[in-house]
């Protein structure tokens, strides 16, 4: 029935084109009208590729061309083409061809005063101006002249006309030659005339669509510099601000708000960040690189306009540059025999005369044994297997809700406000390098390090696994590029986890919009802008003012390069690059002090790079109260309200880029009232965890097993570029005897490899490392059956330099550690060169582990999931030629995150991915999979927000819940071997003995992860935010080119003509009349 359907279409076009009868003219086109008017777009398509779109503009041409047009075939002969013009992409080229563009301008002229052929007019030229060339034709024949004759200043007459013409108007505007034009004849300022005229006299709100698509007129022409220009010179930013104020508690508004938005966004002068240079503000000279020129001061000529605004670039946690697959060097790094760091049996017995270390470990092995296993076997409960406290004890025992330290007559011992007003925990003041209990004698009676050692004594903190002294010991030799001298207080005193996760924050409706307008007018009403420098690292010199904030970031892992105090509340915050490089601004951690309590300051941070923010989805910054330490709740806690994150006026240097396209930047904005009135608060992107305080921890963990059972050893890997070391811990079970059966056993137990921190921004994977360590060397079942049957080797922190200095994702040459993995240089990558190394020793000796897994944060997506590696699902997702069907591969690799999905609270099969995409080409999990053959080799990423599902669903992740993910990460690689069908029966035995107290926790468990998954829906990780805006020229939120919008103004135009077209005619004269009526009542009353 195809083709005679086709010959019968095709049979009435040609006859349309063809035939002169008005009858038969009309016919056809009722006939066309209803075969288009119901049904799907598919007919009308259908249409169009028989040439009806030709045969309609013809048709057009020909009437239009008769001395005398017929208006009674023009009219259903406009709305044909308008509903198929439409959906045809080449229709406005087509009309160019037959001349339709100006035998449709010349009908609107004649038809100036004619309502009704106007509008349909106006429709055809609406469907021409979709496309950008015919367009810009329209536009050099004058079309632009003839709707400013249509839009008038406020009227109710004729409002159908003149929202087509505006609509057309704006249309037009999107050809940049159009826009030019519209500057060149002052066209701006009659647009802002006519906005403030409609804005203010349309009381009711009726006309919306006009006002609307005047703003859009105003926002295509923005996207010139000379539209800008022309913009700032007719006070647009004024006018817009004011209308805009009025508007923004109205949601009815919200289609002139928005576009109203972007306007005053694309016409904020452009200008460069207040910082000397680009590059980072510290230097270090790193082996083979060669900085260029030192970077010149950023003047104001590098900013002039060079037109539209550019696509962001993004990267998450896996970095999004492209490196093209190399083959790997087959041997390339030669590691020694003593990578495997195995004991021998003189070396076992020599662990074993280490009573000393034992303490610790006795204490812990005291604690009944309950398996973490049976907490989970219910389902994904929110447990918590490394703290000691239950659920429903205090983790601050020796909490003083009442005050400070206090001796028995209730005399405070240690004035607080001297030692908040002074940094006592100096490690030069004290140097506590000690073994025993108290400061060193050098420092004088009653110095500095009496005062800590007083304050230590009088406020004791139970924080565990954490020593102060132990810290400052650690700190003293801890390098960084800036000599810092201070430790931060959060780091000295300790972390203790809150309770329960904190929920997302609610984002407040409007929240942004009101910050971009409170950003304008410091443009625009400058008179209460203090902008003074209170903190530079740049600028030393630069002291603090008086009545304003104290802020630092001396210490290790701080990063804030400049704050400025601009009005008696607000900072605006700088953060430094990476250390060699001029990007990769996201961490920031620093200190302030001075504040007011239940005073609201706002910070914000105005150089950061990414488009997006989890901050605009329920994420908050943390904060460490000293005071509040000292009361006994040394706890780093999220914080911050009206917390959001939106593309500035600030733009790169043309000098930095080379005249190529500049990086945008985007400011995160959040308020906090601080808890006390003179307290040291430290603020910071994500709970910090620093290099110190994990050389800290690895120290006390070791003190605490117990070397009869427990295999705990930690050394250096390596030196890092800035001479700290690189720890490498060893976890496994001492052998059962010094047999040579079980000294065998003991060598042959397979590996597992598992690494941190190659990205220093990226702190929430070492507290998924410290839960996972802890987990390791506990008394828990499962620890016990993993460390007799497995050698963990961890690297904990592959970028100590990184973490020390502040950076969120390089090394200290500004290179990005996990792009070197394919091939590494020991002098220039030294822990990834020797991490690989370890890594293939294991492989050459045909040890290759078990499971590789690299911890990484991410910041654009929410849960815990992971990357894996399979060529398969690669070349299915790229639909390469290569069939998928027809490649072999071991699907093993999906196991041991079906585990997880099921075991983990946190964790979210549906996030995860096993693609190999070739910007990952040299990222450990890629190269490991790749080189030696581990077919499981992961990349486990943990969202700094908190999660969308699961029973943490709406709840941000605090340290406990991500350390609770590390301890169930090491049970899934336990469930995983239990699983395995080369699990031998001796440890089936042995699991199940251990286990069996557990009311088969074991069994169950197995049965639930050997369901395949968890069977959830795949999510979209956010949602559109209510008013996420896009400031670029293309945006896409301006739906005024929308097919069904037109059809709808046709159609509700239609429904009203079953009455007589005159009637039309008579409503307008009337409405005319009531004008006339309004206007000379108005003259009387304005009459003296």
């Amino acid at each position: 029935m195809a083709e005679p359907e086709g010959s019968g279409l095709q049979v009435l076009l040609h006859t349309l084109q063809s035939s002169s009868d008005r009858a038969s003219i009309l016919s056809i086109l009722q006939v066309l009208g209803d075969l288009l008017s119901v049904g799907t777009d598919r007919r009308i398509r259908y249409m169009i590729s028989k040439g009806g779109s030709e045969a309609l503009l013809q048709t057009l041409v020909d009437t239009a061309r008769t001395a005398s047009p017929d208006y009674g075939v023009l009219l259903p002969l406009f709305r044909l083409l308008a509903k198929v013009g439409l959906r045809d992409k080449k229709f406005g080229q087509k009309a160019l061809e037959l001349e339709a563009l100006d035998v449709t301008l010349i009908l609107a002229r004649k038809n100036l005063s004619h309502s009704l052929n106007l509008l349909h007019c106006l429709w055809a030229l609406r469907v021409f101006a979709s496309s950008v060339t015919t367009g810009a034709m329209l536009g050099v024949n004058g079309a632009m002249e003839l709707l400013f004759q249509v839009i008038p200043p406020y009227t109710r007459r004729r409002a159908r006309i003149i929202r087509a013409a505006t609509e057309v108007l704006a249309a037009l505007l999107k050809s940049k030659s159009n826009s030019r034009r519209a500057v060149n004849r002052g066209y701006v300022a009659s647009l802002l005339r006519l906005h403030q005229d409609w804005h203010s006299h349309d009381t009711a709100n009726s006309y919306l669509p006009i006002r609307r698509a005047l703003l859009l007129c105003l926002k295509h022409i923005a996207t010139l510099q000379s539209g800008r220009e022309a913009f700032l010179a007719a006070q647009g930013m004024e006018i817009l601000f004011s209308s805009t104020q009025s508007s923004l508690e109205d949601r009815s508004l919200e289609p002139v708000t928005s576009v109203a938005l972007q306007v005053l966004r694309q016409c904020y002068p452009r200008s460069p960040l207040p910082l000397v240079t680009a590059s980072s503000a510290y230097a270090f000279p790193a082996p083979g690189h060669h900085p260029s020129e030192p970077p010149r001061l950023l003047a104001e000529e590098d900013f002039e306009d060079d037109g539209d605004e550019e696509e962001d670039r993004d990267s998450d946690s896996e970095d999004a540059k492209e490196e093209a697959l190399e083959p790997t060097p087959g041997d390339d790094v030669h590691p020694d025999a003593n990578h495997l760091h195995i004991p021998t049996a003189a070396s076992l017995k020599q662990r074993r005369l280490d009573e000393d270390q034992s303490s610790r470990g006795q204490e812990r092995e005291a604690v009944p044994e309950t398996s973490l296993l049976s907490k989970a076997k219910m389902g994904r409960s929110p447990v918590h297997p490394v703290s000691k406290n239950g659920p429903g004890t205090n983790p601050h025992p020796h909490a003083q809700p009442n005050g400070l330290g206090v001796d028995p007559s209730g005399k405070e011992v240690l004035d607080l406000e001297t030692l908040l007003q002074e940094d006592a925990w100096d490690m030069d003041m004290t140097s506590c390098a000690r073994t025993g209990a108290s400061p060193p004698s050098s420092t004088p009676p009653g110095g500095t390090a009496d005062g800590i050692h007083e304050l230590l004594q009088t406020h004791p903190q139970h924080v565990p696994f954490h020593d102060p002294f132990v810290y400052l010991a650690k700190a003293r030799g801890t390098k960084s590029v800036a000599d810092f001298k201070t430790p931060a207080f959060p780091d000295l005193w300790g972390h203790c986890p809150s309770h329960s996760p904190e929920p997302l924050l609610e984002r407040k409706r409007g929240i942004q919009r009101v910050k971009v307008l409170e950003d304008i007018r410091r443009l625009l009403q400058p008179s209460d802008v203090i902008d003074k420098v209170v903190f530079s690292v740049d600028e030393p010199w630069q002291g603090t003012a008086p009545n304003c904030l104290w802020f630092s970031s001396k210490f290790e892992s701080g990063n804030l390069r400049k704050a400025i105090q601009v009005r008696e509340f607000e900072y605006d915050l700088l953060i430094n690059t990476d250390i060699n490089c001029t990007q990769y601004q996201q961490w920031f951690n620093f200190k302030v002090r001075g504040m007011r309590a239940a005073t609201p300051y706002r910070f914000n941070i105005i150089n950061y790079e990414k488009p997006n923010s989890q901050f605009n989805y329920g994420m908050q910054p943390t904060m460490y109260s000293v005071k509040e330490a000292l009361r006994g709740r040394p706890t780093w806690k999220r914080t911050g309200y009206e917390i959001c994150y939106y593309k500035n006026h600030y733009r790169e240097s043309m000098a930095v880029t080379g005249g190529t396209s500049r990086k945008c930047y985007y400011t995160l904005t959040f308020s906090v009232t601080f808890p006390h009135h003179g307290d040291v608060c430290y603020l910071a992107y994500h709970y910090p965890y620093t290099y110190t305080a994990l050389m800290t921890h690895l120290d006390l963990l070791e003190k605490s097993v117990d070397p009869k059972t427990v295999y705990f050893r930690q050394e250096a890997l390596c030196r890092t570029l800035g001479g700290n070391a690189c720890p490498l811990v060893t976890v496994t079970a001492m052998p059962a005897s010094a047999s040579p059966a079980h000294l065998e056993q003991f060598r042959q137990r397979p590996y597992q490899v598992v690494t941190a921190r190659v990205h220093p921004g990226e702190s929430n994977a070492s507290w998924v490392m410290k839960g996972a360590l802890e987990f390791l060397v506990s008394s828990d079942p499962g620890a016990r059956l993993l460390r007799e049957n497995f050698i963990f080797k961890v690297i904990p922190m592959l970028n100590p330099d990184g973490v020390v200095n502040g950076n969120h994702r390089c090394s200290l040459r500004g290179e990005d550690l996990n792009r070197q993995w394919l091939a590494p240089s020991a002098q220039l990558q030294p822990t990834i060169y020797h991490a690989k190394g370890l890594l293939y020793y294991l492989h050459s000796a045909g040890r290759s582990p078990v499971v590789f897994c690299d911890f990484h944060g991410h910041s654009q997506k929410k849960n815990v999931f992971v990357y894996g590696c399979s060529i398969k699902e690669t070349l299915w997702q790229a639909e390469s030629a290569v069939g998928a069907p027809a490649v072999s591969e071991d699907v093993s690799y999906r196991t041991l995150p079906r585990i997880l999905d099921q075991l983990a609270p946190a964790f979210t099969m549906s996030s995860c991915s096993f693609l190999v995409e070739k910007s990952r080409a040299s990222t450990a999990r890629v190269v490991v999979w790749r080189e030696m053959g581990v077919a499981r080799s992961y990349t486990m990423e943990s969202s700094y927000c908190g999660c969308n599902q699961g029973p943490y669903q709406g709840l941000q992740f605090g340290t406990r819940e991500l350390e609770e993910m590390g301890a169930m990460f090491c049970l899934g690689l336990l469930l995983l071997e239990l699983k395995s069908a080369s699990c031998s029966r001796q440890l089936l035995t042995r699991a199940a003995s251990l286990l069996d107290a557990q009311d088969g926790a074991l069994d169950q468990q197995l049965r639930r992860c050997s369901s395949g998954g968890s069977g959830t829906v795949e999510l979209d990780d956010e949602p559109p935010c209510l008013e996420e805006i896009d400031y670029g020229p293309d945006s896409s939120s301006d739906r005024e080119g929308s097919c069904s919008e037109l059809d709808r103004q046709i159609r509700e135009w239609a429904s009203l003509q079953d009455q007589d077209e005159g009637e039309e005619e008579e409503e307008e004269q009337e409405q005319e009349q009531e004008e006339e009526e309004e206007g000379l009542e108005l003259g009387r009353r304005d009459s003296p």
